[in-house]
């Protein structure tokens, strides 16, 4: 199995004039450093959660059907294409998707032989299933409130300590600690192997 973003979200759950007044930052010169230190804590909230924030584009590569295709990195907005190579010429062949059902209710998604099909034989080989779909909220405020203080949080943090450790005024070095809590309850779980 293999999952890869083939494209990123184009906005963030964060705005940078709300980063800025966050991190109290009045000038525009550092606007490009707290834009990356956006997206990196956006993404580091994505991996840790499991879950796509923004609406963002994925391709899951599968060797066989299983069963059920589990889609990662939720909320399932849609499958875009279904394909399979076909077993014979080991064309690729896109999948009605009639003949397919998905659930985007549940976390992670899945997706199913509609009621009365199954699915296509295909060719013995690598990859020879790739399911396309995209996840994420729809827009920024649909970001639950919790993960957007994490990364402004995160942001802050970078913003003020632009190494991972700080020198205590005792002289010792200490790891700066983080709130991971706040993503917690946003963490999706993973059925099966």
């Amino acid at each position: 199995m293999g999952l890869l973003r083939t494209i990123d979200a184009t906005t963030e759950p964060v705005t940078t004039a709300e980063a800025k007044a966050h991190c109290r930052v009045t000038i525009a010169t550092d606007d490009t450093l707290i834009d990356a230190y956006i997206k990196a804590a956006r993404q580091s909230a994505e991996n840790r959660l499991g879950r796509s924030l923004i609406t963002q584009t994925w391709e899951l590569t599968l060797d066989s059907f299983p069963a059920a295709i589990e889609l990662l990195y939720p909320p399932i907005i849609g499958v875009t294409t279904l394909k399979y190579l076909e077993p014979v010429a080991g064309v690729s062949t896109t999948l009605s998707s009639v003949s397919y059902t998905v659930d985007k209710k549940n976390e992670p998604g899945w997706v199913i032989p509609a009621f009365g099909y199954d699915w296509p034989t295909i060719r013995d080989d690598i990859n020879a299933v790739t399911v396309t779909y995209t996840a994420g909220y729809a827009t920024a405020a649909d970001v639950p409130q919790a993960i957007k203080t994490w990364i402004l949080l995160q942001v802050g943090h970078w913003y003020e300590n632009r190494e991972a450790s700080v020198i205590l005024p005792t002289g010792s070095v200490a790891v700066l600690p983080f709130v991971d809590v706040l993503l917690d309850i946003y963490r999706v779980a993973r059925m099966g192997p």
